[in-house]
């Protein structure tokens, strides 16, 4: 954890995140951004209920002086495209694919960011991504906890590891 950040709300928010993905089995790292600590949390499960796939789970998580929602979109992005980068092994769709939880958490958040976060998971070719936007100041967590036509294989996996990782603090 990066010392500075455990004084505001938004650092104890991502340190409740880093002790809950570590609880869950994830290895869990700091990496600098461009000058911003992000947590990055990595896992893979494999389930035959998958049709025998293998799933690279990613949470990356920052906290950010605003969160709208092109910041929160352009975020998203950026995790899909670090998480294709850096998982390793067979290409994505290749009995593998990705998922993602990109988390900015912030005391300054514009409703309309929460509400994109909630409105719909992204997908792009073998890789899902469940947006999350945390208001510290509200103690509100936003993040979509449907079940998708697309990747729906996948749902009950993302909505039992959002609430695991994001709820409960």
């Amino acid at each position: 954890m990066y010392p500075q950040q455990e004084q505001s709300a938004p650092g104890a928010y991502l340190a409740f995140v880093e002790r809950q993905l570590t609880a869950d089995g994830c290895a869990t790292r700091w990496e600098d951004w461009a000058g911003v600590p992000v947590l990055v949390g990595r896992r893979a499960d494999f389930k035959m209920r998958w049709m025998a796939t293998r799933l690279h789970l990613f949470t990356v998580a920052a906290a950010v002086p605003e969160i709208t929602v092109p910041v929160v979109s352009a975020f998203t992005d950026q995790v899909m495209k670090y998480a294709k980068d850096t998982k390793g092994g067979l290409p994505v769709g290749m009995q593998n694919g990705i998922g993602a939880f990109p988390l900015l958490v912030s005391d300054r958040v514009d409703p309309a960011a929460v509400q994109w976060a909630e409105a719909q998971q992204r997908i792009k070719f073998a890789c899902m991504t469940r947006p999350v936007v945390v208001d510290s100041s509200r103690n509100h967590v936003g993040m979509y906890r449907g079940k998708p036509a697309l990747g729906r294989v996948y749902a009950s996996y993302f909505i039992e590891k959002g609430s695991r990782y994001f709820y409960g603090q």
